[in-house]
C-alpha cells in the first residue's frame, strides 16, 4: 500500500511526532550504505547507478534500493531517539517515520521496529527531502500540526513548519539557523566523534606495517641522510594511501562488520562517524599520499599506484576469492618492501622477495584462521564476505604453518649464499635468526589456536611482550653480523 494511503491527517487527538531516518533514527546514511554494499558485491553496478543518477536523485535511490538485500536489523539505531519514540507512544501520540531514503528502505525499517503509525519515503520520481518533505508533512498534519526530530541542513526547511523542533547530532551551524525560527529547541544527547575516533577509522596502529618500507634501507646498509629522508617520505605516502583504502574497505563491508564480534566496534559500523564525512576523506587521503609519492620519485609513484590498484581490487573483489585473497594480502605486504627499495634507488634482492612472500602468506593465513575461529567460538555462521567456511580451520592453520617455515628455509638458503658475504663481515651470526624466527612463528600459531591473538598477527607482534623480545634479539643478531 502507498505511504500516502496509509497515513491519515492528524486533525484530532494528540499531536504526532515525526522522526527523520538518516542521521537521526539511525547513525548512518542508507543511500551511502546501500550504494557501497552493491559496489562491493558488484563493482559493475556503478554504471547502472550513474545511468539512474542522470534521471535524478530520486531515481538513483529507487534503483539502488532494488539492487540487493537490505537488513534493517543490523543498522546502528540511536538509543536516545528510540527512547523519545517510546515516550511519545506511551503518551498515546502517533509516531511517523519520514525520510528522503527510498520508500522500500523506509518501509523495511518501519516494519522491523514496529514503532510507527505510518511512514513517508521517496519514490522513483519524488525525492522526499527538504521542501518536498515539508510540503508532504504539512499536507498530512497541517501547519505546526506535528513535532519533528531531525539532524541536518535539509531539515531546516522542515522545522519551520513543525510545532516543536528536536535535534540530534546537529552541527553548530544548523543549530544557529534553527534558533531563528524556534526558541524552544530540544537538543537530544549524542556522542560526538573525537580525534581518537578518526585515528581508529584511519587505523593509525596499522602504520606499523609500513615499517617494511625501511627493510631495504637496512638490508642494503644505505644509511645516508638522503636515503633515510626518501624512505621516511615513502612511509608517509603509504600510510596516507593505506588509510584511504581502509576507510573505503569499511564503507564496503559495513553490514559484514556489524555481524563480526570485534569489527562491529569500528567507527563506521557502529555509527560513531557520519558516512558522508568518511566518504569525503577517501579522496583527500589518496591525493595527499600520491602527491607525497610523486615528491619521492616517479618510479616510486608508479609502485604506489600499483599498490593502490591492487588493494582497491582486493576491497571490491579479490577478498571474496578463497586463497587468492591470502596471496594478494602477501603481495600487498611485499609491495611495501619493493616500494622501499625503489624509494632509495637500490636493487631488491630476490631472496628478500621470496622471504617476504612466504612470511606474509603465513601471516595472512593466520589472520583468516583468527577470523574463522572467532566466528566458531561465537556460534556464528560462515562469513558472508569471505569464501571460507568455519570447517576450513584446520586446513588454514596447516597452510599457515607450511608458509611460515618455508620462509625460514628461504632465510637459511640466503644466509648460505655468497651474497651475504658481501654485506656482512660475520655472516655466521645470522644463523641465530633462524631459530628465533622458528620460535616466533610456532608460538604465534599456538597463541592463535588458543584464541590469544586478536584480529591481526602483525599488531599482535607489536603488542606482545615476548614477540618484542624476539624482534629485539633478531635486530641484535643482524647488527652483530655487520
Amino acid at each position: 500500500m502507498d505511504a500516502r494511503a496509509r497515513l491519515k491527517k492528524a486533525t484530532e487527538g494528540p499531536k504526532p511526532l515525526v522522526v527523520d531516518l538518516d542521521g537521526t533514527l539511525v547513525r548512518s546514511d542508507l543511500l551511502i550504505e546501500t550504494a557501497f554494499a552493491e559496489l562491493g558485491r558488484r563493482p559493475a553496478s556503478a554504471v547502472e547507478m550513474f545511468a539512474a543518477l542522470l534521471k535524478g536523485k530520486a531515481a538513483l535511490k529507487h534503483k539502488i534500493a532494488g539492487m540487493g538485500a537490505f537488513d534493517p536489523a543490523v543498522l546502528p539505531y540511536d538509543q536516545v531517539v528510540l527512547e523519545v519514540i517510546a515516550e511519545a507512544r506511551a503518551a498515546g501520540r502517533p509516531v511517523y517515520l519520514a525520510s528522503a531514503s527510498s520508500a522500500r528502505l523506509v518501509q523495511a525499517v518501519a516494519e522491523h521496529l514496529g514503532l510507527f503509525t505510518g511512514w513517508f519515503g521517496s519514490d522513483e520520481s519524488n525525492n522526499l527531502a527538504g521542501e518536498a518533505k515539508a510540503e508532504q508533512l504539512v499536507a498530512a498534519f497541517g501547519e505546526r500540526g506535528f513535532d519533528y526530530i531531525g539532524n541536518d541542513k535539509p531539515d531546516l526547511l522542515v522545522w519551520p513548519h513543525a510545532d516543536k523542533a528536536l535535534t540530534v547530532r546537529a552541527n553548530p551551524s544548523v543549530r544557529r539557523r534553527l534558533a531563528r525560527t524556534h526558541s524552544d529547541i530540544a537538543h537530544l544527547e549524542s556522542v560526538k566523534p573525537t580525534l581518537k575516533t578518526w585515528i581508529k577509522l584511519f587505523r593509525v596502529h596499522q602504520y606499523a606495517k609500513n615499517a617494511l618500507i625501511f627493510v631495504p634501507l637496512a638490508t642494503s646498509h644505505s644509511f645516508d641522510l638522503g636515503s633515510i629522508w626518501a624512505a621516511g617520505l615513502a612511509f608517509v605516502a603509504y600510510s596516507l594511501c593505506a588509510s584511504g583504502v581502509y576507510v573505503l574497505n569499511d564503507l564496503v563491508d559495513l553490514a559484514a562488520d556489524r555481524g563480526h564480534p570485534t569489527k562491529r566496534n569500528r567507527p563506521l559500523a557502529n555509527g560513531s562517524l557520519p558516512l558522508l564525512q568518511a566518504v569525503l576523506t577517501v579522496p583527500l587521503l589518496l591525493v595527499a599520499g600520491l602527491a607525497i609519492g610523486a615528491a619521492v620519485s616517479w618510479p616510486f609513484l608508479a609502485v604506489l599506484a600499483g599498490y593502490l590498484a591492487l588493494t582497491t581490487s582486493y576491497s571490491f573483489w579479490l577478498k571474496r576469492k578463497m586463497l587468492i585473497d591470502v596471496v594478494v594480502l602477501a603481495l600487498l605486504y611485499t609491495v611495501r618492501v619493493v616500494g622501499g627499495a625503489v624509494a632509495i634507488g637500490v636493487e631488491l634482492s630476490p631472496w628478500l622477495l621470496a622471504f617476504s612472500m612466504f612470511i606474509f602468506t603465513a601471516l595472512a593465513l593466520m589472520k583468516r584462521y583468527i577470523e574463522l575461529a572467532a566466528r566458531l567460538d561465537a556460534n556464528l555462521a560462515d562469513p558472508s564476505n569471505r569464501n571460507y567456511r568455519i570447517g576450513d580451520l584446520d586446513v588454514v592453520m596447516a597452510l599457515a604453518a607450511a608458509a611460515g617455515f618455508n620462509a625460514v628455509t628461504v632465510l637459511a638458503l640466503y644466509i648460505s649464499s655468497d651474497k651475504v658475504g658481501e654485506l656482512y663481515s660475520r655472516p655466521h651470526v645470522l644463523w641465530a635468526v633462524c631459530p628465533l624466527l622458528m620460535y616466533w612463528i610456532g608460538r604465534a600459531l599456538m597463541m592463535a589456536h588458543r584464541r590469544l591473538v586478536d584480529d591481526d598477527p602483525i599488531v599482535f607482534a607489536i603488542k606482545d611482550r615476548v614477540s618484542r623480545y624476539v624482534i629485539a634479539c633478531i635486530l641484535i643478531a643482524a647488527a652483530a653480523a655487520v
